[in-house]
């Protein structure tokens, strides 16, 4: 281990509690060891992750939201009496491992509640919301300080919770904080003045517009967290720990937009002064530490940074608020171990709290220490299994129920949070596999089938492997993606798998193998219209191909969002063509990523034309029509395709070929490495 890294690995106190090391393992949606939307039980999965974790040096586990009634049946979880008499045998060995563990809990979502798109007509028909109230009752789980407008679902107001259903509340965390100590849990984590749920919009004036004891002055809308902490010292004792998650500063603009980096905007939530008294007067109510970062859902990125995001983007600030309190405090969002032992050994923090870095790699801690930090899978940030809620005009949260129930699972390592599902197998009979190309798809199969006892060969038409996402990782911002490349392509040497580079495959029947995988990719897609071949493909522009001063995107989705953040961030003049109703109009992508997105657009006056197509390509300009059918010159110097792309699988799926990648469907990541196990499992 590097020496400037040592002051992570020194011991510090929550109170009277002692952790080994200053690394929390920061809490994750799903990763409750009470279920997540499930009825409330011990959850296997959730404990067998956060053992793994717990054994490869972590020294603070916090775990994912335990919602303090069930989100489904609305059970209180302190009744579910089952899940905690196996709570405290598994915190019996767990404790064998030196690290402790807190349980979140939390009051609920209010305005911030991700509502399923096919749910949306229960909140607006109250004949059936009635109807499913008994399975799932949306109004309480939406239910805020007062009436206000839900993050997810345009048109729809959340109602005001009743004061005797916030005493309720109180009352619960108190019997449920108390359940978990008699079941061995270190301390408990109060979810949170922090992201913009319930009780953070309690704190905000502008979500907080009560004019009772609950709402006004500052004292009024702390009352509902300082209540909280109160009630549990009054249960557990005044030393047992408890935890509160923060948001230092909202970094918020208005109800659905957010503040970019470094931008001087007006703050509607709560700003750094308020925040210094709030820090203290939230330490003096009983809380013995801050677990911090900033943002609230209407600046969700500060939260869960995407790649675009700067590193240690909360750093400042929460340093900052560390000088107001006389406890320990943690600082999350894209912290870097270097930036944060420097800050630990300046004190001006005390932890470094990371979270998703450990869906990835659970083992990352160990390899550290170890001095094997090349070998570490770096978490690019993509949300696009642990966090896969989707948002766009017209729809909520768009993703499948499935994603929904199952979060923090992770885009790179299918094996997180699976139950088992991906835990290898050697193969029965070793075979000789042949891989036809060698992007992301060619080398995980290779990887996989590897592990299994396969001989594998990659064939590779360029001199260098990656595929696609050399390009995809090619703009500045693309830091973890240009590790990933790295790790994996020190995977693939160190694991001693053949590479054949410069070497296009046209006949598989003169492979020497049992087996054939096909990785070839994709191909842009065309436009059948005037002019397209003036067009520069997205991939072209990525690997270098020069553009003009002011160019055209056609093209909103993720790509075509990125190339134009990274115009603008060259000094270019970038504009963007979008047939659908918004940007980025996917069910695949975290509003994490996407609003981040939107919001660059929308605070560096970048040109948007939505619901307009493009009609003709000249020397000059674009000619666009819009959904009145008005057509629009564009004047530019450079124009970008960025409208997707088609597999273009260089051979056909039969008994022993197997497609995977783009080269069978067009997607991320998460639906390239996932196949790629499914068919490196098989064979």
């Amino acid at each position: 281990m590097e020496k400037t890294l040592e002051p992570l690995f020194t011991p510090w106190k929550i109170g009277n509690l002692e952790i080994k090391n200053r690394i929390v393992l920061c809490p994750m949606g799903g990763t409750s060891l009470f279920g997540w939307m499930e009825p409330h039980h011990f959850d296997k999965d959730a404990a067998d992750f956060f053992m793994d974790i717990a054994k490869n040096n972590a020294g603070l586990l916090i775990t994912g939201i335990a919602p303090l009634k069930n989100l489904m049946g609305g059970q209180w979880l302190y009744k579910a009496n089952g899940a905690f008499k196996k709570l405290k045998p598994y915190m019996d060995e767990l404790h064998k491992t030196g690290a402790k563990l807190f349980v979140q809990l939390t009051a609920g979502f209010g305005r911030s509640f991700s509502i399923p798109n096919n749910m949306v007509p229960m909140l607006k028909n109250k004949f059936l919301g009635k109807l499913v109230k008994p399975i799932f009752d949306i109004s309480y789980l939406c239910a805020s300080p007062s009436e206000l407008p839900s993050r997810w679902a345009e048109g729809v107001t959340c109602r005001a919770v009743t004061k005797r259903e916030i005493e309720k509340m109180i009352s619960a965390f108190a019997k449920t904080a108390k359940k978990c100590k008699d079941s061995g849990v270190d301390g408990v984590e109060i979810h949170a003045v922090h992201e913009g749920y319930l009780l953070d919009q309690f704190t905000t004036e502008y979500t907080n517009h009560r004019t009772d004891e609950y709402g006004g002055s500052f004292e009024n809308r702390f009352r509902f967290a300082t209540a909280v902490v109160k009630a549990i010292k009054a249960e557990c004792g005044e030393d047992y720990p408890v935890s509160l998650r923060y948001s230092v500063v909202s970094k918020t603009k208005g109800f659905c937009e957010g503040a970019m980096p470094d931008e001087k905007f007006v703050e509607v939530g709560r700003n750094m002064k308020e925040s210094e008294k709030a820090a203290k007067y939230l330490q003096d109510a009983g809380y013995d530490m801050l677990d911090c970062d900033n943002g609230t859902y209407d600046a969700w990125y500060w939260a869960h940074p995407p790649q675009y995001m700067p590193n240690n983007c909360n750093l400042s600030d929460v340093e900052h608020i560390r000088k107001f309190v006389d406890i320990p405090v943690v600082c999350a969002g894209k912290m870097e171990p270097e930036a944060a032992a420097k800050s630990i050994k300046a004190e001006k923090i005390d932890a470094m709290g990371v979270a998703r870095q450990f869906l990835t790699d659970p083992h990352w801690v160990t390899k550290m220490m170890e001095g094997k930090t090349d070998d570490i899978m770096p978490c690019i940030r993509c949300h696009n299994a642990c966090l896969c809620m989707s948002h766009y005009h017209g729809i909520a949260n768009g993703c499948s129920m499935a994603d929904s129930i199952h979060m923090s699972r992770c885009a790179l390592n299918p094996q997180t949070m699976d139950g088992g599902k991906h835990d290898l197998k050697p193969a029965k009979k070793q075979k000789r596999i042949a891989i036809i190309g060698g992007g992301i798809g060619g080398m995980e199969v290779a990887r996989v089938a590897t592990m299994r006892g396969h001989k594998c060969t990659i064939y590779e038409k360029t001199n260098k492997l990656g595929g696609v996402f050399i390009p995809a990782a090619a703009p500045d911002f693309k830091e973890a993606d240009k590790k990933l490349l790295e790790w994996y392509r020190k995977q693939i040497a160190d694991m001693g798998i053949e590479v054949k580079f410069g070497t296009q495959v046209t006949d598989i029947a003169a492979l020497d193998a049992d087996e054939v995988v096909v990785a070839t990719g994709a191909k842009p897609r065309k436009l059948n219209i005037p002019g397209f071949d003036k067009a520069i493909e997205a991939v072209d522009f990525l690997n270098g191909a020069k553009v003009g001063e002011k160019v055209v995107i056609i093209g909103g989705g993720s790509t075509g969002c990125e190339i134009a953040m990274q115009l603008f961030n060259d000094g270019k003049k970038p504009e963007i063509v979008e047939s659908m109703q918004d940007l980025m109009v996917t069910n695949k992508l975290s509003l994490a990523n996407s609003s981040f997105l939107r919001d660059f657009m929308k605070s560096n006056k970048i040109p948007v034309h939505l619901l307009s197509k493009c009609k003709q390509i000249d020397s000059d300009g674009v000619i666009i029509v819009d959904e009145n059918g008005k057509e629009t010159k564009l004047a530019c110097d450079s124009v970008i395709s960025a409208v997707g792309y088609v597999p273009a699988p260089a051979f056909k799926a039969s008994k022993h070929v197997h497609i995977v990648g783009d080269a069978l469907s067009v997607g991320s990541l998460r639906t390239v490495i996932w196949r790629a196990w499914d068919v490196a499992e098989k064979l």
